[in-house]
């Protein structure tokens, strides 16, 4: 027998508020977090805009030591992991370390370690790198310094799929719960990619916006979009057998009922062009939970703002739902925080949760001019209040990656 599986925490830092509450206020308040880019002169770059993760600090999250030997996506993760964990009531003295495990993925990790050591490589030579180099820039290390920090000792590993790591780190952590690896598991994903290679590469690759207006850049679904905003952050859940959950006490936010995963086989940038590859993703997460497409109230959309992206996943979220796709309210969380790539999956389920939990849908900020190959409803103009009882969490990633989740409001059995 497959267990149950709920969310009981949830920890986040984000381009617009570094906890969940503050993300959650702005996601239903409007708030964009894209702004230019002050981590690096953006004077020789076609894209000048990003989501940049505003007043951290690690020091309130761990101690000066441990920050310094991590890269930026590590301390985001710790700091998301902490809050997510302290949201939980997690008391690691009355568990089992060996049943508290980690699944939480970056897709890039510390690019900026590797383009700043080689840099001094070239400058000074090979004597002069970080002795740390390889543990800083490694993506594993945002669930291993999880584990490190917290003294969780389960099941501990890290998914890079590109876009869909986060997603995919929560599916695999609700796998594990439900076929009884652990009882208790971190999942998400964490992602600080705002560097000058970061940014020349997925300009080179015209996947960029290069709009210099904040509110009309990340603007998926709108018919003048024109690629994604970078964006960096780390979303991070506690997910829990229910047994385990009711044992303890705690409070649960949200059941996660089911878990799609496939590969369009198609393109390494592109996704397959008929939806077909997102659309199984999300028929097996719907199939999974054992409900229809009738059941589901809400699309968080991978949404990215490419022309692509955005065309084709209307196309997959048409053939996954049918006829019912068009009484569905479909958003795009990018569209105030940008595309936190190997984070964005754990952001996103995160808003699917608050959905669920406060019965609202945030607006998609800057969509105003209708596209009519895009032709569902995406929450345009402003949020909606309403029951959200089961919710999909998309998300995409270059070399075909699809990756769905489907959570729903807890009811006991």
């Amino acid at each position: 027998m497959k267990r149950r599986v709920v969310v009981t925490g949830m920890g986040a830092i984000t381009p617009i508020g570094n906890d969940v509450e503050t993300f959650w206020n702005s996601l239903k308040n409007g708030t964009v977090g894209i702004e230019p880019i002050t981590i690096f002169d953006t004077a020789d770059f076609k894209a000048k805009l990003a989501a940049q993760v505003k007043d951290f600090d690690p020091k309130k999250y761990m101690d000066n030591k441990a920050a310094r030997r991590m890269e930026r996506f590590s301390q985001f993760a710790v700091a998301a992991a902490k809050e997510a964990l302290e949201d939980a009531g997690i008391d690691m003295a009355k568990e089992d370390p060996y049943r508290v495990g980690v699944s939480v993925g970056s897709g890039i990790g510390g690019l900026d370690a590797i383009e700043r050591e080689t840099k001094k490589m070239v400058e000074k030579g090979p004597n002069r790198i970080n002795p740390l180099l390889v543990p800083l820039m490694i993506s594993n290390m945002a669930a291993g310094n999880i584990g490190i920090q917290f003294g969780l000792k389960g099941k501990n590993i890290n998914v890079v799929t590109a876009c869909a790591t986060g997603t995919h780190s929560i599916g695999e952590a609700f796998r594990s719960i439900q076929y009884g690896e652990a009882d208790v598991m971190v999942a998400g994903g964490s992602e600080a990619s705002i560097t000058p290679i970061g940014i020349a590469g997925f300009a080179a690759l015209t996947a960029l916006s290069t709009s210099e207006d904040p509110k009309r850049a990340s603007i998926p679904f709108d018919k003048e979009r024109n690629g994604f905003v970078m964006g960096e952050g780390a979303g991070i859940v506690v997910l829990e057998s229910l047994e385990h959950a009711q044992a303890r006490g705690a409070k649960i936010y949200a059941e996660v009922g089911g878990y799609g995963a496939t590969c369009d086989a198609y393109h390494i940038t592109s996704p397959a062009e008929d939806g077909s590859g997102a659309a199984k993703a999300m028929e097996v997460a719907i199939a999974d939970a054992g409900l229809t497409p009738e059941d589901v109230d809400y699309v968080n959309a991978h949404g990215t703002s490419t022309h692509h992206n955005d065309l084709f996943e209307t196309k997959a979220i048409k053939l996954a739902l049918g006829d019912h796709a068009r009484r569905v309210k479909i958003n795009s969380t990018k569209s105030m925080i940008g595309h936190l790539l190997g984070a964005a999956g754990g952001v996103e389920f995160i808003a699917c949760v608050k959905s669920i939990e406060e019965g609202f849908v945030h607006v998609t900020a800057g969509l105003e001019m209708d596209d009519e190959e895009c032709d569902l409803d995406y929450t345009k103009g402003q949020g909606v209040a309403m029951d959200v009882n089961c919710a999909l969490s998309n998300s995409l990633g270059f070399g075909g990656h699809n990756a769905t989740l489907l959570v729903r409001k807890f009811v006991e059995e």
